[in-house]
């Protein structure tokens, strides 16, 4: 009999949590680093409209605006248009980063060398040093206030280390502002409207959002043969599927559909929804969130 462990629960709870967290997050700070060292290369922030003092560009004039708002110098030069002189805005909007914690992204196969939690980690913290570089401010969702600070790897840690997750780490109950961006980062393996719902508050007022998925090679290809117990996702239950292969179909089918009812959430509400797997560099998935995140 095999027994597959795909999740796993800490079962010496939130303080050894932290230590075992502060004993790696060393070699996770310096990777997420280095990776952010390597794309912060032509780097650039973004012009947006705002109230600052910095010019950014000229638009047409909209019916209903006031007409202090009129450039007349520029507008003199048209017959009949008239120009609003736009001011770049000087105090970013904030990003806001979520990175799960709980128990089910402890897991690591022989198929990867790092776990989903560890992965999670480098790629959140490589890609708030990037956003800080190009202008923005970050928060980490529930533990952090925005923050613009070049020290901001060193912050989300020093944050984590001092409130350790939960074995059911969740998404903080937040009302974002149409000005704000969320970037939340996790395995998603738990029922779809445990989902949908924390991210339906997170969306509701309009704000913008990206989910990334983060996946252990197994959970994608089930590669186990033989007579096989699955434990429990944290929890202490066991599934016995009898032989592996002949399960497998069920199993495809099963991540299948939930990935397609994860993108069908994240499309429903405006947000972009990618997948990462742990045996993939993680610089790929730090760019394509950033490309995501710039982009005019």
């Amino acid at each position: 009999m095999v027994q597959v462990m795909l999740q796993k629960s800490d079962p010496l709870g939130a303080r050894s949590a932290a230590a075992a967290l502060s004993a790696r997050l060393p070699l996770i700070v310096l990777e997420a680093r280095r990776i952010s060292s390597i794309l912060s290369a032509g780097l650039h922030g973004r012009g947006r409209a705002g109230s600052g003092e910095a010019f950014w560009q000229y638009r047409n004039f909209m019916s209903g605006e006031s007409a202090s708002r009129i450039d007349w110098r520029r507008s003199a030069r048209h017959d009949s248009t008239y120009f609003v002189r736009e001011r770049e805005w000087e105090s970013p909007h904030a990003f806001y980063l979520w990175i799960d914690r709980s128990a089910s992204m402890h897991f690591c196969s022989d198929h990867a060398h790092v776990s989903k939690g560890d992965r999670a980690l480098i790629i959140g913290l490589a890609l708030a040093d990037l956003l800080v570089r190009s202008g923005e401010s970050v928060a980490l969702m529930g533990l952090t206030r925005p923050t613009a600070s070049h020290r901001v790897i060193d912050l989300f840690a020093e944050a984590m280390i001092a409130q350790p997750a939960t074995p059911h780490d969740r998404i903080p109950d937040y009302a974002l502002t149409p000005r704000s961006e969320a970037i939340l980062i996790g395995d998603w393996l738990t029922p779809i409207e445990t989902i949908a719902q924390p991210l339906a508050q997170l969306s509701g007022l309009g704000a913008k959002g990206h989910l990334l998925q983060i996946l252990d090679p197994v959970e994608v290809t089930f590669p186990f043969t033989g007579e096989t117990e699955l434990i429990a996702v944290e929890g202490t239950g066991l599934l016995d599927i009898g032989d592996a292969e002949t399960f497998r179909a069920t199993y495809l089918e099963r991540m299948h559909q939930h990935g397609e009812s994860l993108n069908e959430i994240a499309t429903n509400i405006g947000w972009h929804m990618d997948r990462h797997m742990t045996n993939a560099p993680a610089s790929e998935a730090v760019r394509k969130l950033l490309l995501r995140m710039i982009a005019p």
